[in-house]
């Protein structure tokens, strides 16, 4: 099949739907299809551009759009790569705020019904609307009612459209409004270092915790080390406790700092913004456990979290209450939500079980198998 992917942006290791989408196609190029890339709205270019990008020694072909062109002249750009490739399938990884900065691209169901050619579309829904949680802010939820009428905008504007997403949250409200979408799980931007000489960390007498990523808000930080340092004092072995963060984590880092200080933990801060993937796997490769503080019903969502299972930890995750109506989350595979003490002793008790769910090969062959 010739594919055409759709996206927000395409700079390596900026934009995590753009890193998504290269990754994809690396795969679909070497399983004998042909795909390409066209960032729409694309934040770190100034003119229109087609360049080569390699993946896992597999070059990409990405036309770039600024975010700065004015609708018209997207359109015509657009238009001509797609005249051009002729795709079998446009698939347009959906992300409201890729389009818009505020999240509310008015424009895109339009623009998209405009597109002439043979193809076919799928839409790989990746975000839906905020206001989902139930302790969401007024404003939240008006915000969100917005993006959900311009996302069935979008789901109309053409009879027959193939749909996926990554959570099964996201499922439901999907199958709510009426459309049936395949689920199609998260595989990690970061490539396991398979060279690095590493293996995980295997230390009697040290835990080993990392946090990779922006750290979310309102995680009971306070409350875990105390439960932590109650679990480890029933322990036959004492050991040590070393914490690793890893990548930009955000303004909340401080938080957590702060509190593994007043507690006397060791404190490892590995990196500090952008690194490599190289650098970040070999990091991941030293830790035994992950940390997760995404909200449990959102964590198929998070790119941390497929990196942390394709390097085999195990995580927890440490999350504010985030609760909405009429859903129910099955349990996850690998990944167990902190409660109290005993779930931490449950946790680092656990092993890691081997899976290919989250595997790009896996991803790929469902996403392919969807279209069919």
């Amino acid at each position: 099949m010739d594919i055409l992917f759709l996206c927000g942006s395409a700079q390596a290791g900026k934009d995590g739907v753009g890193d998504y989408t290269r990754r994809l196609c690396g795969n679909l190029i070497r399983s004998g299809h042909k795909a390409q890339i066209l960032s729409l709205c694309d934040q770190q270019v100034i003119s229109f551009t087609t360049e080569n990008q390699e993946i896992e020694e597999t070059i990409v072909v990405v036309h770039r759009i600024p975010i700065s062109t004015e609708n018209e002249q997207r359109f015509i750009w657009t238009q001509r790569v797609v005249r051009e490739l002729e795709p079998d399938w446009i698939s347009l990884q959906f992300v409201p705020y890729s389009f818009n900065p505020k999240g509310l691209p008015f424009w895109l169901s339009s623009f998209l019904k405009k597109i002439k050619g043979n193809h076919k579309w799928h839409i790989m829904l990746h975000e839906l609307w905020v206001g989902m949680d139930l302790n969401d802010t007024y404003k939240s939820k008006c915000i969100g009612l917005l993006q959900k009428n311009l996302i069935l905008k979008i789901l109309k504007f053409k009879k027959e459209i193939a749909l996926s997403t990554q959570t099964d949250l996201y499922h439901y409200k999907i199958t709510e409004l009426g459309y049936n979408a395949q689920l199609l799980p998260l595989f990690s931007n970061i490539i396991k270092n398979v060279e690095s000489g590493l293996e995980t960390a295997k230390d009697d007498l040290e835990l080993r915790f990392c946090i990779f990523g922006n750290i979310h808000y309102g995680a009971p930080v306070e409350k875990f080390l105390n439960d932590l340092k109650l679990a480890l004092s029933l322990s036959e072995k004492k050991k040590r406790v070393k914490f690793f963060f890893i990548g930009n984590c955000g303004s909340a880092i401080a938080e957590w700092e702060k509190v593994l200080l007043e507690h006397h933990i060791d404190v490892e801060i590995e990196i500090t913004g952008f690194a490599t993937d190289s650098d970040i796997s070999d990091l991941l490769l030293k830790c035994q456990y992950g940390i997760s503080t995404t909200p449990y019903l959102l964590n198929q969502k998070s790119g941390s979290l497929a990196a942390m299972f394709e390097h085999q930890l195990p995580v927890l995750c440490i999350a504010r209450n985030w609760r909405t109506k009429n859903f129910r989350q099955k349990k996850f595979l690998n990944l167990t939500e902190y409660e109290n003490q005993a779930s931490i002793i449950k946790f680092i008790s656990t092993k890691f079980i081997a899976s290919d769910e989250n595997s790009l090969e896996s991803v790929a062959l469902k996403f392919v198998e969807g279209l069919k």
